[in-house]
């Protein structure tokens, strides 16, 4: 993986969040390239329960200041940066006042489900992909974890299908047993429609729950990780019906070797 860039596109990660199977192999991972020789790029989204004085997050004017539609609205984008301690790793928030200031991840205090959180979904994919492009940084994978980061495989594919900056990056999606119940917003799929992306693409939208969003990141990826020992059962089934690349569960003591193969004799072959 010498020199190879990899852009890790998560939904969490230590140590700005608490420690989950998503949060830690979004650390250990791109941790594990660096180590290797790799060059890496880790983004994921500014929640309000971040600390940003202790963690020293900071903005990046350059690349701040776009807007991005989502669902025919102007919203502002922020980027901040912020570096691991002890580690030569930077991490890159998308920010935004209306969807991520608030205190919490994904609920409320009473455990209500936010009703943007399909928007700030929408709002994480863009930012990450109109960042990258500022950057013109042009990653061999990205590597996708969680699912406020699953429609970014979507949106590359679908809307930014044309950009030369992308159009030799494999996708890899982990698929972790960390969902939500119920469903996201019930228009969804009319959010997504707006930006011109093909009914066919999105099918799975017309109900929106964890196990749908997880296909549509599958369908547009490239290959595939089990990032977690169980995964629900329709989604297993779902990936022994694929034609890619699927990499079996290996838990954070012995991920490392099984990652690197897979990386460089499966996704970059």
């Amino acid at each position: 993986m010498k020199d190879k860039r990899v852009l890790y596109v998560s939904s969490e990660v230590i140590p700005y969040l608490p420690e989950t199977e998503i949060s830690s192999m979004s650390f250990e991972a791109p941790r594990m390239i660096n180590n290797n020789g790799g060059q890496i790029r880790i983004f994921m989204p500014r929640y309000g329960n971040i600390n940003e004085r202790r963690h020293q997050l900071h903005e990046v004017i350059r690349l701040s200041g776009m807007n991005l539609v989502i669902n025919d609205l102007d919203m502002p984008l922020i980027i901040k940066v912020a570096s691991i301690p002890k580690e030569r790793i930077q991490v890159y928030f998308i920010d935004n006042e209306d969807y991520f200031k608030r205190k919490a991840t994904y609920a409320d205090e009473d455990g209500n489900f936010y009703k943007d959180n399909d928007e700030r979904a929408i709002f994480f994919a863009k930012g990450v992909i109109e960042t990258v492009k500022k950057l013109n940084w042009a990653p061999d994978i990205i590597h996708v974890h969680g699912w406020l980061a699953s429609f970014l495989p979507l949106y590359l594919r679908n809307y930014y299908g044309n950009e030369p900056l992308f159009e030799n990056s494999k996708i890899v999606t982990s698929v972790y047993n960390q969902g939500f119940d119920g469903t996201l917003a019930k228009n969804t799929i009319d959010k997504i429609r707006f930006d011109a992306i093909d009914d066919e693409a999105i099918a799975e939208l017309e109900e929106p729950n964890y196990v749908n969003l997880m296909k549509i990141a599958i369908k547009n990826s490239d290959a595939i990780i089990v990032g977690s020992e169980e995964i629900p059962k329709e989604l297993e089934e779902y990936l022994n019906t694929l034609d890619k690349p699927v990499l079996k569960y290996h838990n954070m003591e012995n991920f490392s070797q099984a990652y690197l193969d897979f990386y460089s004799g499966k996704v970059l072959k």
